[in-house]
């Protein structure tokens, strides 16, 4: 633990997941150096829209599905800000979906969307990738290598969903999404080197979803196969924490395409064996292994003395 609170970075590629590939060395330079697994999501309802599905997972990375649940309905005003969850925490989200900045005003954020930070017409181009990570830095306080004591946020978290334009609408250029937030997380890496100020105070995590899974094939199941249990013990194996909440088994578990996590901080956060930011290689070498996407705030804010404690 350190022994100032840290300010937390979240950068969110929001059905990004199966689009990472080696060209991307910056995720994977993260993924080798940070604490990496997953974060369960439960399943979607049968005939869930795009904007349901976004509004849905992010609810459960925030750990605010009673929000959610409540869209509609008049007591949902009623419900506690992020701030007064957390202990005063200050947060804002950049995003450029029009759902999530509706949804992340209702929770209490701050939001922004990418022209409010690039000072033009917001595109996300290589062009305007340095400028944006410094500006994502100043809105937590860092600046010029230096920590500004009285930051305008604790908690900042960029939401960049796959094939989404600057003008809200979505596009078929994935591919240039996924090489941005590559961009934007090697801009923070080079920034918050070991040693330096702002690399003892900046708590960093990039968090990639599958999105909408239906036509997904692949095998990306969270659960051992056949072949990695010894039958002998079979039966001995226990209930995955993951599945359960407090004492009581989740009855929603979605046990494949889980969101992928890398979290670092420099002398805070552990290093396990990962290499590379893909799925196989969390499974095999992630530290952290599978915990809900509803516990992610509330480690988040633990490392922002935000929360009495981790999992609270």
């Amino acid at each position: 633990m350190a022994d100032k609170p840290s300010r937390a970075l979240v950068l969110y590629g929001d059905g990004l997941a199966q689009f990472i590939d080696p060209s991307h060395t910056h995720i994977h330079s993260l993924a080798s150096k940070a604490a990496c697994g997953f974060l369960s999501l439960p399943n979607a309802p049968p005939s869930e829209s795009e904007d349901e599905r976004i509004i849905r997972e992010f609810a459960n990375l925030l750990d605010a599905c009673e929000a959610y649940r409540d869209m509609s309905v008049e007591k949902s005003a009623l419900l506690p800000t992020i701030s007064q969850r957390f202990m005063g925490m200050k947060a804002a989200i950049i995003t450029n979906s029009p759902c999530l900045k509706s949804f992340g005003s209702k929770l209490g954020f701050t939001v922004f969307q990418f022209s409010d930070l690039s000072g033009n017409d917001g595109s996300l181009s290589g062009k305007s990738v340095d400028f944006v990570t410094s500006e994502l830095l100043k809105l937590l306080g860092f600046q010029e290598g230096q920590t500004i004591e009285t930051s305008q946020f604790d908690f900042v978290l960029v939401h960049i969903g796959a094939g989404e334009r600057t003008n809200g609408e979505r596009g078929s250029d994935i591919i240039s999404d996924a090489e941005y937030v590559n961009a934007l997380v090697g801009g923070v890496m080079n920034t918050a080197q070991p040693g330096s100020e702002i690399g003892s105070r900046l708590h960093l995590s990039l968090v990639m979803s599958y999105g909408d899974i239906r036509e997904i094939s692949a095998n990306l199941s969270v659960l051992a196969s056949e072949d990695e249990i010894i039958s002998e013990f079979s039966m001995l194996i226990p209930r995955q924490s993951y599945t359960m909440k407090g004492e009581k088994p989740r009855n929603d578990v979605r046990h494949h395409c889980p969101m992928l996590i890398a979290q670092w901080q420099h002398a805070v956060t552990r290093k396990d064996m990962a290499k590379t930011f893909s799925f196989k290689d969390f499974k095999e070498n992630g530290g952290n292994g599978v915990i809900p996407a509803d516990r992610f705030m509330h480690e988040v804010a633990f490392k922002l003395w935000k929360a009495p404690k981790y999992g609270a």
